[in-house]
Order: C-alpha cells, then structure tokens, then sequence
C-alpha cells in the first residue's frame, strides 16, 4: 500500500462551501448487497432502514477556535485544538517558524496571547490572558470556525458558518471540526425516522486535531494517528445492546462513530456489533457547489 494509491483529481469547482438547503436534501450513494448503485438523498433514510434500527450520533460541539491575530506587523492565524488549563492552549499557527517563545500575539485589543513553548511538531503553546467563562466570551466573539482546509473563507470566516457547521445535536463542547455526517440530519427527518419506529441515540467524541494533519508517510500504514477524547453513556449502551438483543442494526453516523462504538463494544454486552455507515461530506458531483453527498450505506 502506498500514499499514491489514493490519489484522484478533484476539481475545486466540485468542492461545497455551504451546505444545500434543506440540509436532509443531501445526495446518498446507496450500495445494495445483490449489486448496483443508488442515487438517494439523506430524506430517503427512513424508507431504507428498518423499524428497530438504532442510529448513533455524535452530540460533540465545536468550538470557534480559528483566530486571526498579530505579532507587529506579521498576520498570524492560529487553531486552537487542546485546552491544557490555566489560560494555556496547544495550537497550530501559520508562520509558527516567525515566532519565539516569549512573543505577543495580539487578537483583539483586549484579547491576546503569549507564545509559551515552541514543537518540534510545529505546533506550539500558547498562554492567554483570560481563562473560564471570560475566555470562553471573547472566543465566541473573534473566533472562526475551524473549517477544513479544501472549505475557503475569508480572514475571520463567515459568519454563517457557526450555525452551518454544528449539526442539530451539538452539546458537548469541545471539538476542533464537525462530525460531518451528521450535518446532513435535520427535526422533520428525525421525526420521519421515528414514525417508522427507527430510534437514535447519541455518544460523545470531540474531534481532535488529527483530522486536519495530512498523512505524509510513504505507506499510510506508517502514519500515526492522533487519540480522540470520547464517553459512551451506560443508557446509550444499554440501548444499543437491547436493539442488538432485538434483532435491530446499529447505524453509526460517521466513521468516528464507528470507532467509538467498536473500541466499546463490552460495554454493549457483545464481542461483535455490524455497523452500517454514513460516511462524511463530499463535494456533490451534479449539484453544483451548494451540493453535498455522502456515500455511501451498505444495505443488506
């Protein structure tokens, strides 16, 4: 296996800068099990699972942790992605070679940070003047959304982006991107699904900073994956091992889902659990640039 293996020419004039409106209306790549493709939208989700299906989904928040600041006259863009306590974030920066430990990076007059350490990564650490509930203010106030980078803003984003980029079951703040997958999900497709007895249930697992690292190792098998913080609540366990006891399959929206569930697996009384997949965003192909698809749910 080698990194060139997966190679594929995307043209940026595929890539979706904004989700489609409604959000449910979402390509879906369906792959039978007797062969063939389908071309579906998320709506259709409740005609192609089964009454006692158990989705899971990830009720993670992001945090607009993207801030543009300055070191004199130099632009620095930092991503906040791990909270160390005391004030002190880890961040990746753009131009992280011009600073120096003991540097001021300023965010807004009354918003700043000092350059604590430096990585050998190239990330570094950063210590703010404001920590709790006065940091958390001034975040939400000068922070972006840290966005991937194929999604194009702005210096200082759009500000669209804090609602579009948190899906409908944000709660648990402190992930650094989306769980994509569930962006698609919408209240009217929520209640579809349960009119046909197809219930949901949620976990937690913040999106770390590993999902922005490209892999650069030669053999993908080489590249190191970054950990990711999660909990798997006992109800949820205790519910997805009752749809399993019933017969019911377990529809694990992304693939951070999957992870999750599978590294819990004892917790839901069974040493193996069949997983079906909503996978995260792609560009939609025939859409045009608003357009979305996620491909794709293996059916039996």
């Amino acid at each position: 296996m080698r990194l060139e293996d997966f190679d594929f020419d995307l043209p940026r004039r595929l890539t979706a800068d904004h989700p489609c409106e409604p959000r449910d209306a979402a390509r879906l790549l369906v792959i039978p099990a007797s062969g063939g493709l389908q071309d579906r939208r998320i709506a259709d989700l409740p005609a192609l699972l089964r009454p006692g299906d158990l989705l899971v989904f990830n009720d993670t928040k992001v945090i607009p942790t993207r801030l543009l600041g300055h070191r004199g006259a130099a632009t620095i863009e930092v991503t906040l992605y791990r909270d160390l306590g005391g004030g002190e974030w880890r961040a990746f920066a753009k131009g992280a070679r011009r600073l120096r430990v003991g540097d001021r990076i300023a965010f807004a007059q009354d918003f700043f940070a000092d350059v604590a350490e430096k990585h050998p990564e190239g990330d570094v650490i950063l210590h703010f003047d404001l920590e709790g509930e006065a940091f958390r203010e001034a975040l939400a106030h000068y922070g972006a959304m840290p966005l991937p980078p194929y999604i194009k803003r702005p210096p200082g984003g759009d500000p669209r982006d804090h609602a579009d980029y948190q899906t409908i079951f944000a709660h648990a703040e402190g992930a650094v991107a989306a769980p994509t997958a569930a962006l698609h999900f919408t209240p009217a497709l929520l209640d579809a699904l349960a009119e046909r007895g197809i219930g949901w249930t949620m976990l937690t697992l913040h999106v770390g900073p590993g999902t922005f690292l490209p892999v650069k190792s030669a053999d993908p098998r080489d590249h190191k994956m970054h950990a990711e913080w999660g909990m798997l609540r006992a109800a949820t366990a205790e519910r997805i091992a009752a749809t399993r006891h019933a017969g019911g399959r377990i529809v694990a929206v992304g693939t951070r889902r999957a992870r999750a569930d599978q590294g819990r697996l004892c917790l839901c009384g069974s040493r193996r659990l069949p997983l079906f997949f909503l996978w995260r965003r792609l560009p939609d192909r025939t859409a045009g640039p608003r357009g979305l698809v996620e491909p794709a749910i293996p059916m039996p």
